[in-house]
């Protein structure tokens, strides 16, 4: 590897452990404070915290960012020995980097993928650590002339290197005790996590637009089954099924859970007429309405929610829905007045605004009430689901809650 490609990995490196650092800074601020803002949450459609929130976010209960700060640590201790080391060692150090961010390659497409794609949401951070990976995965790929298979032997030596040299054993035994101090100490999602979690939610971010197996049907309803009840103080009106969903109308994955979710509750209510019932919570991301939001990432989310809510006395509501979730990603509070008084038929929003808005602020407490960290959150017979899930196991979700009824 020439020297300039040394010093390219080397910034490649640095650059994605800045990266990761903040983004771990931003998740552990995010579960320490349910309000927090981060200052890459520029839009609906740009938002780190949505995505960590997502069950993308984490891994076995630690976010992701974390694993990320600590391979790109590793990365940076090799890159400064591509720098630094002896000649033998400096041969080698390509080698294990191109090993290395071949694999890291494949998860950040994978997280890609669920971000773009399954999401809809652009996470800054995110985007800087994978090209960060993209960057040391075509620089150590340039640079390395080893064979592959001779990195093992080349390990072992190098090894005993590293042993011999009183800097490079500081600075190996530094950072294996602080990963695994991070590791053991960073706070985790308070949820649950019972054994197949994991093999199911992997079954889960597969599962859109593919049908699910007997064996993942059978792992969801095991993980489905496990989680705990939250009772509602929310009438059920004679539902076999009480669907709650706190809700806002400018976040992605609401109009996503929305889109998706129309035809299940048609189903229901072609085939057992009253059996599920849907209640919509407002849980706007706004300062306006929401006081533990300290940055308008939604500007026009609590205008939405009372819109939907004043075109409801008008039997209104869905055709309102649609019309705001259509334009959700050009909603301003005058466009959402406008839709209001031509889909809505509200003719006095402004006169009704503030005293309407009181009503969103109870959904809001109670949703805090209730644990509602991120929209959507869906609670199905007290089950909370955060995020959504895919369509085919949201419907099994129901089916279960029906069955288990009788």
């Amino acid at each position: 590897m020439s020297t300039t490609l040394r010093k390219l990995a080397f910034v490649f490196a640095v650059a994605g452990l800045l990266a990761s650092v903040l983004a771990a800074y931003t998740h552990y601020r995010m579960l320490a404070d349910a309000g927090y803002v981060s200052f890459c949450d520029v839009s609906a459609a740009v938002s780190c915290t949505q995505v960590y929130a997502s069950r993308f976010g984490t891994f076995a209960g630690i976010p992701v960012a974390v694993f990320g700060a600590i391979w790109f640590a590793l990365a940076t201790l090799l890159a400064t020995a591509g720098v630094v080391a002896v000649p033998d060692v400096r041969e080698s150090v390509s080698g294990y980097l191109f090993a290395g961010s071949t694999i890291a390659l494949a998860v950040v497409l994978y997280l890609g993928y669920a971000s773009f794609a399954l999401l809809g949401i652009v996470c800054v951070l995110c985007v800087i650590t994978y090209a960060a990976v993209i960057g040391l995965f075509l620089v150590s790929g340039a640079g390395t002339s080893l064979p592959m298979s001779s990195l093992p032997r080349r390990a072992i030596r190098d090894l005993k290197v590293l042993v011999a040299s009183p800097v490079a054993i500081t600075l190996t035994l530094l950072l294996a005790g602080a990963a695994a101090s991070t590791l053991a100490f960073f706070p985790r999602d308070e949820a649950p996590e019972p054994g197949p979690e994991s093999a199911v939610e992997e079954a889960v971010a597969q599962a859109r637009g593919a049908e699910p197996t007997a064996t993942q049907r059978s792992e969801f309803e095991r993980y489905y089954t496990a989680q705990p009840r939250l009772p509602l103080v929310v009438p059920t009106e004679g539902a076999k099924v009480l669907v709650v969903k706190f809700n806002d109308y400018q976040c992605p994955p609401c109009r996503q859970t929305f889109m998706e979710y129309k035809d299940v509750f048609a189903k229901y209510e072609a085939v057992q007429p009253g059996a599920v019932r849907l209640v919509l919570k407002d849980f706007p991301l706004e300062s306006e309405c929401n006081s533990s939001v300290t940055t308008d990432l939604h500007p026009a989310a609590c205008e939405a929610a009372v819109a939907v809510r004043l075109a409801r006395e008008h039997g209104r509501t869905e055709q309102l829905e649609q019309w705001i979730f259509d334009n959700q990603s050009r909603l301003t509070p005058q466009l959402v007045r406008e839709g209001a008084r031509d889909v809505g038929q509200v003719t006095d929003f402004d006169a009704r605004y503030r005293a309407t808005l009181d009503a969103v602020k109870a959904d809001i407490a109670y949703g805090r009430q209730v644990g509602v960290t991120a929209t959507p959150t869906f609670f199905i017979n007290g089950v909370r689901i955060s995020g959504g899930l895919p369509p085919v196991y949201f419907d099994q979700a129901i089916a279960y809650e029906i069955a288990r009824a009788k």
